[in-house]
This record gives C-alpha cells, structure tokens and sequence, in this order.
C-alpha cells in the first residue's frame, strides 16, 4: 500500500517472520497458528489486488470523510510563543494538528477497521471480535460490522466498561455485544486475553479485529498500512500548506497505531524529528503508569516480542494510565525497534500534564482532545516554546473527548 521503501530503509520491516530486528514475530497457540497463516495469506494478496485497494479508498473517503484536514492551531502557536517570551526565548513552532478526531466514530480506529472488515469478508469469515480501552476501537469495530452485516463481540475491561460508558452506549446501539473483563485490573490488557480466547475457541468462523498494530505477525504490519494513510496524508498536506516537510512529528503511543500511522510514511526524512508519547500515569518512580519504552524491557506478550512492563520472573504487570487508551502494559513491536534504532524518541507524560493540556486546548482552539491525544498536546506545550518561529510541528489529534469529560470532570471536581 505504501511506495517501495528505499534500501537500508527504516520503512523495510517486518521480515519474512513477521519481525522487525528482534522484535514482533508469531508466539500463539498451535490452534491459532492455521488461522494467522490463512490471515497472512489473504493479506499478501489483498495488499496488492488494486480492487482491494479501491474499495478501502472508496469507503475512506465516503465513509469516513477523508483525507481529514491538516489544522494551523493559530490560537495555540500564539499562546505558546507568548510563554517563550516570558522564558526571555524568541522561539514558538508553528503548530499543526492532524485531525483524525474529526473521522466518522471520532478517532483514526476507523482507518484499521475498514481494512480489516474488508479482509475478514475476503476469507469469508461470519463473525467479528474485537478488544478495546477506551472504547474507539470497540465503536469502530462495532460501526463497521453493523455496515457490513456481521454479528460483533467486544471485550473491555471492567474498569473501562466504567469509566468509558458512553462508548459502552454506542456500541450496543451499533449492534455489538459488550462483554465485560473483570480479571486483572480490567482494562486493556486483560480485554485482550479474553478476546484471545475466544479466538482459539472459535477459529472457522470468527475473525479477530485487532485494534492496534501489536499481536502475532501480520497484525503490526497490516494495521501500520492500514493507519498510514494518516501521514501519508499530512505529508501532502504540509507540501501544499508550507512548502516543505514539518521539523517534528508528535503522537501518543499506547498499542501505537496512531502513532505509527503517523510516522511510517516520514521515517526516512532524515531531517523530520520524531517523538511519540507515552502515558507516565502518577510517575515513573512508582508502578502506576504505562510508559513500556521508558521503564520497561522485552518480552513476550499477545503473540509478539516487544518492550513490556514486567517483574523479574516476567509475570506482566498491571500499570496504570488516566487515558483507557494508554492503559496497556506493552507497546507494538515496530516502535520498539524504532527505540532502539534511535529513530524515534519516546517520552513519558503524567495524567496531571495531559489534563493541564487538555484544559488548554480547550480554552485556545476549541476542541476536545480526547485524553490520549491530550498526552502527545502536553509534549509539544514543552517543546513548541524551545523551536523557531519558522520551525513546524505536526502532532496527531487522533481523538475527539467526548468519551472522557466524565474522567475529567472527575478528576478536576467538577460536576457534570
């Protein structure tokens, strides 16, 4: 889907098996292991089948309402090259928002999931399952599902059953079956074992929609592709609008679909920064966040290898993150190589830092960041006042907050 990536590429991965250097690859049960291959086939095949392609084009753009715009947060710019004044700085990037929040179900999920609905018709598969955090991914799921006639099943942990339940809503409205996790903490995580499981009980008919670009080969590939008409996009964008590529790419990263979708099309722009955002949660000194990258060490979890947070012994540990998004304990394995490489820069953000973010954009633009984007806003809030006034920043909003002003309206003391 994407142009043929250049030799010694940072765009060449994965390998034949599924990994990129020592990261991603295929661990799962032996029962899964005809299905993953049957899954790898027809997606070799529908990558470059040009009536494939059309469709996922077609739906895209008549469905989901792409390309979504390329947004210059003058408000934003200002405020934040009024702070480098008042730092005796004479700095303040331009700041442009790539506003995936504005897709059909409010998030960039929607990308993967059409793609994907495609691929389960195309193997002839009956049923979808799916797992989510927040929610998106389950209303995207939901939503294409309901568009092409398939009965669905989502599994969300029970703490985000809680604290994300207008998507809960949405989902039920749309057709889906919502079944609550209560082992582990209940978030995402535990979601995706128990999707899992499904999986292995039910191989011939049901088709696991998996919604960020980890799991077993060719998961992280297929939703990269499927996610990176994302920058591929805001590359065409930024040409038309400025004439030139920005100077730094920001995206949070929980699974890292958003993030990668973003990033893949610029990864051999040598002179393009790159940063993704993980959750700090309460502080990296503790175990309540989700930063994999920054604090964590590879392992092995849902069918890859890749940074994990985990004891000693390996035993996976819960986290915590004030975004249903973020809350993952892992990370896909494409970013950690990309870590590793020095690519990419991986940086925590606390929840106190994503909801000052939030606040601001807010009060500046007039948008709702969902939380997880709120924790990529807070990193460039740091950066932006630190870079010229003819360098560019482009951060992806990848979604809307409606889903989480309860959470913060909890979190500020405010009632709703």
């Amino acid at each position: 889907m994407n142009e043929t990536p250049t030799p010694n590429s940072f765009r060449a991965g994965p390998d034949e098996e599924g990994r990129f250097g020592i990261y991603g690859g295929r661990f799962v049960a032996e029962t899964l292991m005809p299905l993953i291959l049957e899954l790898e086939g027809a997606w070799n095949e529908a990558r470059v089948d040009p009536e494939f392609l059309a469709e996922v084009a077609h739906l895209n753009k008549h469905y989901t309402g792409r390309p979504s715009p390329l947004y210059y947060a003058e408000r934003l710019t200002e405020e934040l090259r009024g702070v480098a004044a008042a730092q005796g700085l004479d700095g303040g990037a331009k700041i442009y928002f790539k506003r995936d929040e504005l897709n059909h179900t409010g998030s960039h999920k929607i990308n993967n999931c059409l793609g994907q609905i495609l691929l389960a018709r195309k193997m002839g598969k009956t049923r979808i399952i799916a797992e989510t955090g927040a929610g998106q991914h389950g209303v995207a799921a939901a939503t294409v599902a309901a568009r092409f006639g398939f009965p669905c099943v989502v599994y969300m942990g029970a703490t985000d059953v809680e604290r994300q339940s207008p998507n809960v809503f949405r989902m039920k409205l749309l057709g889906a079956e919502v079944v609550p996790v209560t082992s582990g903490h209940g978030t995402l995580k535990d979601a995706m074992n128990e999707a899992l499981r499904d999986w292995v009980t039910n191989v011939d008919s049901t088709y696991y929609l998996i919604g960020t670009a980890a799991g077993p080969h060719p998961y992280p590939e297929l939703v990269r592709e499927f996610q990176s008409v994302i920058g591929r996009e805001a590359r065409e964008q930024m040409l038309e609008m400025e004439g030139r590529l920005p100077d730094l790419l920001v995206a949070a990263v929980g699974g890292g679909s958003n993030a990668i979708g973003l990033f893949h099309p610029f990864l051999d722009d040598k002179d393009v920064a790159i940063v993704g955002v993980e959750a700090g949660g309460k502080g990296l000194d503790g175990e309540e966040h989700c930063a994999s990258l920054t604090a964590g060490s590879p392992g092995v979890l849902h069918g890859n290898r890749t940074y994990l947070l985990q004891d000693g012994d390996g035993q996976i540990k819960e986290g915590h993150s004030i975004s249903a998004g973020l809350d993952y304990p892992g990370i896909g394995p494409e970013h950690s190589w990309l870590k590793d490489t020095g690519r990419v820069e991986y940086v925590p953000i606390m929840d106190v830092e994503a909801l000052e973010a939030f606040k601001m954009l807010t009060g500046t633009e007039g948008i709702i960041p969902a939380l997880e984007p709120a924790h990529a806003l807070a990193e460039v809030i740091k950066r932006a006042p630190k870079m010229g006034r003819d360098q560019i920043i482009v951060m992806n909003l990848c979604g809307r907050g409606d889903k989480d002003v309860h959470t913060v309206a909890k979190h500020l003391g405010m009632a709703i």
